[in-house]
């Protein structure tokens, strides 16, 4: 059975990653094109040298490379303005794509909450790094106590944060605090980044809290833990900091959040994540781009497996 040929736009260190992690992992996928518009980019040197079809010339270019007639999912990691114009293109031309920018043309796709629900859509979003992270910790809770208020904060690294990065925050918080509901089970979502200065450069942390219905903390706890063993089955670096946290809010003192209509008692549920990278390209504080690009991998290798099953390279 032949690999199913893939094309990435974007040589930042989000497409880089994901590159690389295809050449050394998969056995479904296959680098058919490396796509960026500055021809000075290491990811675009580093294509090159590893024996890729580039192009320096954006998704233009892509269009024009006789390999592009081959290729059958195209990964996006430009920005979520970009994708708009990159989606349409690539639609016209057939091709299914797979969305690492927070665009959210496509629906939001988390592998271990809903991976299997989307593997026919022509664009499928991978929501943000944070969203990856946090919203499968969100979606566990939900599983077995109902969530009214879902809240994440995610502090990466700000050497981890490219351009895209950068250009994309307003995008981030509003698409990862929308996944927060429709994927993670909210009622009510709300997202934080935080680009972390530090030196040396910290590795990916992430906070999420749950205000829920009151539920067996033993039950919740145990949900959560099988949800990280889950993740943790694509990105071995991510992992629970500390035990899971659990405080009752009563009517005596009762949270008022301006997300939330009035004020909420019941139980808040705190978790503290730590997610290492696999430094397949950056270092391994990038947690935040490991657990984006095997996420994408994740899902580009079921979709493959669906449609493309005994498709020749």
């Amino acid at each position: 059975m032949g690999k199913t040929k893939i094309a990435i736009i974007g040589s930042g260190n989000i497409g880089t990653d994901l590159m690389i992690k295809i050449m050394r992992l998969s056995n479904v996928l296959e680098m058919g094109a490396f796509v960026g518009i500055d021809p000075e980019s290491d990811g675009l040197k580093r294509a090159a040298r590893m024996g890729v079809p580039i192009t320096a010339e954006g998704i233009d270019g892509l269009v024009r490379m006789p390999e592009f007639a081959d290729i059958k999912i195209v990964f996006d990691a430009t920005s979520a303005g970009a994708h708009k114009h990159n989606n349409a293109l690539l639609q016209a031309h057939g091709k299914r794509v797979v969305d690492l920018t927070p665009a959210a043309i496509g629906p939001y796709t988390i592998p271990p909450v809903n991976g299997e629900a989307n593997l026919d859509a022509t664009n499928v979003n991978m929501v943000t790094c944070g969203g990856q992270a946090t919203i499968p910790i969100v979606a566990a809770v939900s599983r077995v106590a109902k969530v009214h208020y879902g809240e994440i904060v995610a502090s990466i690294s700000s050497k981890s944060a490219g351009p895209g990065t950068r250009a994309n925050i307003d995008e981030f918080t509003e698409t990862t605090s929308q996944a927060i509901v429709d994927v993670g089970g909210a009622t009510r979502g709300k997202a934080i980044i935080i680009l972390n200065p530090a030196e040396p450069p910290l590795i990916m942390r992430d906070t999420v809290y749950c205000l829920c219905e009151e539920t067996d903390h033993d039950t919740i706890r145990k949900s959560i833990e099988d949800m990280v063993a889950e993740v943790q089955a694509y990105v071995p670096g991510y992992r629970l900091k500390q035990a899971v946290q659990f405080e009752s809010i009563g009517g005596n003192r009762p949270l008022r959040i301006p997300e939330m209509d009035g004020s909420f008692t019941g139980l808040k549920v705190s978790v503290f994540l730590e997610v290492e990278g696999a430094a397949h390209y950056l270092p391994a504080y990038a947690g935040n781009l490991d657990i984006m690009t095997s996420a994408a991998l994740k899902t580009a290798e079921k979709i493959a497996q669906r449609h493309f099953a005994g498709v020749a390279a």
